[in-house]
């Protein structure tokens, strides 16, 4: 099964709406690992601002801010 990974922090309101949105995307379709950034300097510096963001394993962005269901799904589909 495909897995994607989800940047963020746990008091960011974008970053838990996204990953409750993608828990229920999942269903069979992929695995998603949640990485909280926060005390992470490295990835603090490489998404910073941009939290939440969704990449696929491979760290290729597919969206951040909001969930984006089409780029998800061409991702996806690409990936499959």
């Amino acid at each position: 099964m495909m897995q994607l990974k989800l940047y963020g922090r746990e008091y960011c309101s974008l970053c838990v709406v996204m990953r409750e949105q993608l828990l229920v995307q999942a269903a069979g379709r992929f695995e998603l690992e949640w990485i909280d950034i926060e005390d992470i300097d490295a990835l603090e510096a490489l998404y910073g601002e941009l939290v939440p963001v969704l990449t696929d394993a491979g760290g290729k962005e597919i969206c951040h801010y909001h969930l984006d269901l089409a780029a998800l799904d061409a991702r996806l589909a690409d990936l499959g």
